[in-house]
């Protein structure tokens, strides 16, 4: 699926699946970062998603956590907008004390995508979105503050290394992903509202 940002998500999204084991466990919280996880992920046995049900931003991480601690051989890879991980990311340090080693991936595009596409929706053409951008910190450093692994990608070319060394690290890792505001789902960017 074309995109106007250096990161293709429907394709890290199917590298995921190709990479992972159909036993793997994908968590993920509110937002229409999700939208490219469900579209573009084949899950390929049952009880591998955990996922909300109600938009509650912030499910991911935590779920993840808890999957872990129960399937302790079964990989756990959390998708997570950045709006999404600031609500609950503070676990890492859970992550870390506890040992429980998840994956979480953080598509970063510097707002809470889905509110300010309601917001354009509402009013197109208009400058009226308020409230929805975000002031990140930068993810990788966020990460290693806590004694996690933490690696920063910005194009879909390398998002698989990052993805493999963060599955590698042998301890909780996170791997930044920064993406363009305008692909906020696979069916609409926020500047037109364009559809698929």
């Amino acid at each position: 699926m074309p995109v106007t940002g250096a990161v293709n998500m429907s394709e890290c999204m199917a590298h995921l699946g190709e990479s992972l084991p159909p036993t793997a466990i994908i968590t993920n919280g509110a937002g229409n970062f999700a939208a490219w996880l469900h579209r573009f992920y084949r899950h390929r046995a049952c009880r591998t998603q955990l996922a909300p049900t109600s938009g509650a931003m912030g499910y991911g991480y935590p779920a993840a956590l808890a999957a872990k601690s129960v399937y302790p051989d079964r990989e756990v890879i959390c998708i997570a907008g950045d709006g999404d991980y600031l609500m609950t990311g503070q676990e890492i340090a859970t992550a870390v004390q506890y040992g429980i080693n998840v994956v979480v991936v953080v598509v970063d595009n510097g707002t809470y995508g889905t509110i300010r596409m309601h917001q354009e929706t509402h009013y197109p053409g208009a400058t009226r979105t308020i409230a929805t951008d975000l002031v990140n910190p930068d993810f990788v450093k966020y990460a290693e503050a806590f004694g996690a692994f933490g690696i920063r990608c910005e194009t879909t070319a390398g998002f698989p290394a990052a993805l493999k060394a963060a599955r590698n690290a042998g301890r909780p890792a996170l791997v930044h992903l920064i993406t363009s505001a305008e692909d906020i789902a696979p069916t609409r960017t926020i500047t037109g509202l364009r559809s698929q």
